[in-house]
């Protein structure tokens, strides 16, 4: 009798450590991120389109040889939509702002551009953005840096050679700026399409995008 008892005793016992194992304590396992594929491309910059006739996105394609790519959609201010960007061949695409389903992006037209590989030096000077608003004024030198001036919105960053077609390496600190974020990674444009603007700075913190027009000051 004890032997039964013994052994009923260890079965409610593991019962009991089994039901402990799954309390609310226990961390669950993050939700996967929904899978977003984008049309490759082969190495250049492209304007390009997505959608149907009835509503069509026009953005600009970006597309390096090691494999990294940018696809940005604009919206009808001329400002990032969306973003879509590669690390590198065969790495996830990474939508921003994020995808709350899986997506597919299928450019419906593209057409190759001719770009030229911007570098700091040639584009050295005191630059003026639009802010909430307000505006930021910054220095870019010829080192690459971004320094930023009197104005409440502070800028700076770095900036170093890009290998997508066309760009320069952004890493981007803000203060004062709004909702701008405190800091975001990404690119600067060089791109005759911007005229006036010298130059656009677009970067994201993989939440929110910034985008910013760079005009002479």
């Amino acid at each position: 009798m004890n032997r039964l008892l013994l052994c009923v005793g260890s079965a409610v016992a593991a019962l009991v450590l089994a039901a402990c194992g799954s309390d609310d304590d226990t961390p669950a396992a993050p939700a996967a991120s929904p899978t977003v594929t984008v049309d490759d491309a082969t190495t250049g910059a492209y304007v390009v389109s997505v959608g149907t006739a009835d509503a069509l996105a026009v953005g600009k394609y970006y597309a390096a040889a090691d494999g990294s790519r940018l696809l940005v959609l604009q919206g009808t201010d001329d400002r990032v939509a969306q973003l879509y960007r590669r690390a590198s061949a065969g790495a996830a695409w990474i939508p921003v702002p994020a995808a709350s389903t899986a997506t597919t992006v299928t450019l419906a037209t593209r057409a190759a551009v001719a770009v030229t590989s911007p570098t700091a030096a040639a584009l050295a000077g005191k630059y003026r953005v639009a802010i909430d608003g307000g505006h930021a004024d910054f220095t870019l030198g010829a080192d690459g840096l971004l320094t930023a001036g009197s104005a409440t919105c502070k800028l700076s960053g770095t900036t170093s050679a890009g290998t997508l077609p066309g760009t320069l390496k952004l890493t981007l600190a803000t203060s004062g700026c709004g909702a701008l974020p405190a800091s975001a990674t990404g690119v600067l444009v060089a791109d005759p399409d911007f005229a006036p603007a010298v130059f656009r700075l677009v970067a994201d913190n993989d939440k929110v995008t910034v985008d910013l027009w760079a005009y002479a000051d």
